[in-house]
């Protein structure tokens, strides 16, 4: 019996042949010449690739590298992006002030950004952080500050009826309504810092997975 509210994944072996039958055309085009090895590498030569980097340890040192920086740019972008949306959330005058300045940087494709960091900030390790920061600053800010501003007025009257002051009411009423919302961006912007974390990669970069 299905439960409410969680979607039903089938195990059923139908589901699975498509994936295969894929990968085993993928394989035999590869292998007969009809894709190239330039163009497309096979499965097995995928796979096999992978075990020797791994066993080399290629493979993990590259990924701690890339890790760091994820974690790096990633930090800054949502402690920034929590810092700003609770400023602009919280209070009129930190609305008008931030928010017209983030919606203009929603309209700006990150990845256009990358020669300006690099005139910037050279070709080291801060343009890639930056470039991850910038890009996942965007999806907390907008989830949160949204969450804050969708939180129903009537519990914040509740709170206040019980002589919740505001801090009190930020506290218990605004930020525990607003929280869904937060790990709501977190998600997008790990998915994002991810995508970005390829491309950073690609400026120069000595190590990481996208080197």
């Amino acid at each position: 019996m299905k439960k409410p509210g969680f979607p039903h994944f089938s195990l059923r072996p139908g589901r699975w042949l498509s994936p295969v039958l894929l990968l085993l055309l993928w394989e035999a085009a590869s292998r007969t010449g009809l894709i190239p090895p330039r163009t497309l590498a096979a499965p097995s030569a995928v796979i096999e690739t992978l075990a020797a980097m791994i066993w080399s340890g290629e493979l993990p040192s590259n990924l701690l590298v890339s890790f760091g920086r994820v974690a790096v740019g990633l930090g800054i972008g949502v402690s920034l992006g929590v810092v700003l949306a609770l400023v602009a959330g919280l209070s009129r005058s930190g609305e008008v002030a931030i928010d017209p300045l983030m919606q203009i940087k929603r309209a700006i494709p990150v990845v256009a950004l990358a020669p300006l960091l690099i005139v910037w900030f050279g070709i080291g390790e801060t343009p890639k952080i930056a470039l991850i920061a910038f890009a996942t600053l965007f999806p907390v800010y907008l989830n949160l500050y949204n969450g804050i501003r969708g939180v129903d007025v009537r519990l914040v009257d509740m709170g206040r009826s019980f002589g919740l002051g505001r801090a009190q009411v930020i506290g218990h009423v605004l930020l525990p309504g607003a929280l869904p919302s937060l790990l709501v961006g977190l998600r997008y912007s790990l998915t994002i810092a991810i995508v970005m974390l390829v491309i950073a990669e690609q400026i120069n970069a000595t190590a990481g997975l996208g080197y």
